[in-house]
């Protein structure tokens, strides 16, 4: 699987483009079942993720062409399959969302529970929820067969705001007869970038960035050519990198409006960048030192839906808060399994008190020293990253596929701004 060699101390500098949000691409992707017509897509990300996805479309009869960097032709007009392969389902949470599209252009799927990250207990009943509403049928029996003959319209009111829940609601209802209407939907960018690609396809829908989705199915979508969306979890770790190991870095093909909440919290801890159109820049210098809150009161960070501070950002905040004058409470309200990587920063010198599974409370400034660690997954990789590059000596990162499920050539581009990464096979 490979491993990391990280020498720290280095500050980072120079200019790096963002690459496409991997969390647009996904389900865009998947998406390409709803119609037999070529659909081209642009600035995907050359990441793992991407590559089981793809893996998966060709099981089901799909042709998928790589013109050149990013940039895939799918040709779905000769699907002959509906059953996801378990082998690939196991290693990826976006596996399940095939189940929308092929169960409304087919009719039927069938899936192995999906795998993912371990971060805590990711719930499925949403999706089934959202599909039984509709008129199909789910039969649960170690796998999942969801079946159809029909689906119609409905006033739906999701139990939670799940992003990918929300995603497989609006592929079944864009063919399905009649209007949907998704309350309490998820309203992430990612999801916004699926409802784009949709409507350049044909469907009709609106509310798009609003937590109530309409959609008036149609009887046919056409092909498409659409562009991924820029990833902002991608900047915000950059942004923590810089700032955390004093550099200078211009993050290009960014979309600051979806950074406005990240704004606020990495402004708590005293760090700041300048936006110029879809250009970021993070200057050297900036005094690192938590911002009170009035009243001199202990400020807190935590994490919510969409447009609150994304919880995949969490990792990356806490390691940056290592780093800064003060203390800080850090919140992660929604997976109870994402901080167990902490006990790794606190044996490099980090103060870090884990209060539990869900709150940490982090005292900086800490030297860190370098360290054996073990990527659990991908934004507790990447902040492992972070760690190893504002830490003094030598630190080895193993399990690496689990960042690079999420991170394109990230040591390739790491190295083209100076940080002293190296991958190991």
């Amino acid at each position: 699987m490979g491993k990391y060699s990280v020498e720290g101390r280095f500050p980072i500098r120079g200019k790096i483009r963002t690459s496409g949000n991997k969390n647009s691409a996904l389900p865009c992707i998947a998406a390409a079942l709803l119609t037999d017509e070529p659909v081209m897509l642009k600035n995907v990300p050359e990441i793992e993720d991407v590559s089981v996805m793809i893996k998966i479309m060709k099981s089901l009869g799909a042709e998928i062409e790589r013109i050149g960097h990013g940039t895939y032709r799918l040709i779905t007009n000769n699907i002959v399959n509906y059953e996801i392969p378990e082998e690939h389902a196991k290693n990826i949470r976006a596996s399940i969302l095939f189940a929308g599209p092929l169960l409304a252009r087919i009719g039927k799927v069938i899936l192995p529970p999906p795998g993912g990250d371990i971060i805590g207990r990711r719930r499925l009943d949403t999706h089934f929820l959202a599909f039984s509403s509709l008129g199909a049928r789910v039969e649960v029996d170690g796998i999942f067969r969801i079946s159809a003959n029909k689906l119609a319209g409905e006033d739906l009111f999701l139990d939670e705001a799940s992003v990918t829940a929300t995603e497989n609601a609006i592929m079944a209802s864009v063919l399905a007869e009649g209007r949907t209407i998704i309350q309490n939907a998820a309203s992430e960018p990612h999801v916004q970038d699926l409802c784009r690609m949709l409507n350049s396809m044909g469907a009709k829908i609106t509310g798009i960035g609003s937590n109530i989705l309409y959609i008036e199915g149609v009887k046919k979508l056409e092909g498409t050519e659409f562009t991924i969306g820029p990833d902002f979890m991608e900047v915000g770790s950059f942004i923590g990198l810089a700032a955390v190991t004093g550099g200078e870095v211009e993050i290009t093909h960014a979309r600051p409006s979806d950074l406005r909440m990240t704004r606020i919290a990495f402004g708590k801890l005293g760090i700041h960048w300048e936006t110029d159109g879809t250009t970021i820049r993070i200057h050297p210098g900036q005094t690192l030192k938590v911002v009170s809150d009035l009243g001199g009161m202990i400020p807190k960070i935590d994490d919510s839906p969409w447009p609150g501070f994304p919880p995949d950002l969490i990792s990356i905040v806490l390691v940056v808060a290592t780093q800064v004058e003060g203390t800080v409470l850090i919140h992660e309200k929604m997976f109870e399994s994402r901080m167990f990587f902490v006990d790794k920063l606190i044996a490099m010198g980090a103060k870090i008190i884990l209060c539990d599974p869900h709150r940490a409370v982090v005292t900086g400034p800490s030297r860190l020293k370098g360290s054996e660690l073990v990527s659990p997954d991908v934004r507790a990789g990447m902040a492992m990253v972070i760690a190893a590059l504002c830490a003094e000596g030598k630190s080895i990162i193993h399990n690496v596929y689990q960042i690079e499920r999420g991170y394109e050539n990230l040591t390739g581009r790491l190295q083209a701004l100076g940080a002293h990464i190296q991958k190991i096979d």
